[in-house]
């Protein structure tokens, strides 16, 4: 049986390896994964009083138009209720999104590297893909520009960017958005929002009334420590949201994703807290960096991208081995080097400690 050709390119999304199948091929007691972005607090204790009261829900459907935390999202950024769309983490709300904007006839623009999930579901859908090299670790508005035209449906600009974890200001946005086409939908995907702390990160939901071609995504699985339920959203213009929910399953989101997402949202001293320890974990890395000379990006996720080591894979297999799992950059686009999760301090210092003697090691191997 033969599938579209297009898929012939594409591989399936692969989440690395498990804690249990490290512990098992190394003989480690203790694993400590900073490799995806999750929340090392986990969430909040609200999270699982909800999900206790659940049960005799588990027979019935849930409420596929989400209706509860319709009302409490839209309250939470601002907006209407039927300016929202709701999907199965973030990955499904760029499927939905791209399956109802995206054919042959169109193309994409992004940046290079960036979340993997926006070229993979152009190439489904058999758009034409327009990548742009990041300029410094960050998107190239100016070069991204210069690449949209009449048949770009979608620009995607990932803010904080994965994996560098670096963002555009308000002011670049702005100025992006009075240039680019109408007939372009710039889609901010906001997935690290709650951990951005610069002070002139943008605010692109107060940007929403004034550009009819803006969307902006946001998801409960980051800061808000839910990853293992799956829950986002996008936040649009309701003529457009309306036009692409056809696309969206019926019941897509479950009944107990929504009830931890609602019970997440009523804990704002958690969501603090974990904001306040993760600046604290950046700083930490960024101190280690600056002393042992080791590049990095500033960033304003909850995790930081280092450029050490010839290759990620072999900071990654050394790392491993020792009971620490991070992701190598050689699968983001970026040869050299690891995107390290932020973590719990102690965490962070044994991370750290074991980062200086590869680092030793390699500059041994280097002098013999």
């Amino acid at each position: 049986m033969n599938v579209k050709q297009q898929l012939l390119s594409l591989k399936a999304y692969s989440p690395g390896r498990t804690i249990e199948e490290v512990k098992k091929q190394y003989g480690l007691e203790k694993i400590i994964k900073l490799a995806s972005n999750e929340n090392p607090f986990g969430c909040s204790p609200k999270v699982a009083e909800a999900l206790a009261a659940l049960s005799s829900q588990f027979a019935l459907y849930p409420d596929g138009a989400a209706t509860v935390l319709r009302q409490k999202v839209a309250e939470h950024v601002g907006a209407e209720q039927n300016q929202l769309l709701f999907g199965s983490g973030l990955d499904e709300v760029i499927q939905i999104i791209s399956r109802a904007l995206l054919d042959e006839t169109t193309n994409v623009v992004m940046a290079s590297p960036t979340f993997s999930q926006y070229r993979h579901h152009a190439v489904i859908e058999n758009a034409q893909i327009r990548e742009v090299p990041l300029r410094d670790g960050v998107h190239d508005l100016e070069a991204m520009l210069g690449q949209v035209d009449e048949n770009t449906r979608i620009v995607w600009i990932c803010n904080p960017n994965n994996p560098t974890g670096t963002y555009v200001n308000e002011a670049e946005i702005v100025s992006f958005l009075e240039r680019v086409p109408k007939t372009a939908l710039v889609i901010m995907d906001e997935a690290y929002y709650e951990y951005a702390t610069a002070a002139d990160y943008p605010n692109t939901l107060a940007l929403l009334p004034r550009y009819e071609n803006l969307m902006v995504l946001r998801t409960f699985s980051k800061a808000y420590g839910i990853a293992a339920l799956r829950m986002g959203y996008a936040v649009g213009h309701a003529d457009l949201i309306q036009k692409i929910e056809v696309t969206r399953l019926p019941f897509n989101t479950s009944t107990v994703a929504q009830a931890a997402a609602i019970a997440a949202l009523d804990d704002k001293e958690f969501l603090e807290y974990c904001v306040k320890v993760n600046e604290e974990g950046r700083q930490q890395y960024y101190e280690f960096c600056e002393a042992h000379d080791i590049p990095y990006y500033p960033s304003q996720g909850n995790f930081v991208f280092m450029e050490i080591g010839k290759t990620g894979d072999d900071v990654f297999q050394y790392l491993m081995q020792r009971g620490f799992i991070v992701r190598s950059g050689a699968g983001l686009g970026l040869g050299r080097g690891v995107r390290v999760t932020v973590g719990k301090r102690e965490d962070n210092e044994q991370l750290t400690q074991l980062l200086l003697s590869f680092l030793n090691n390699s500059r041994e191997e280097t002098r013999s």
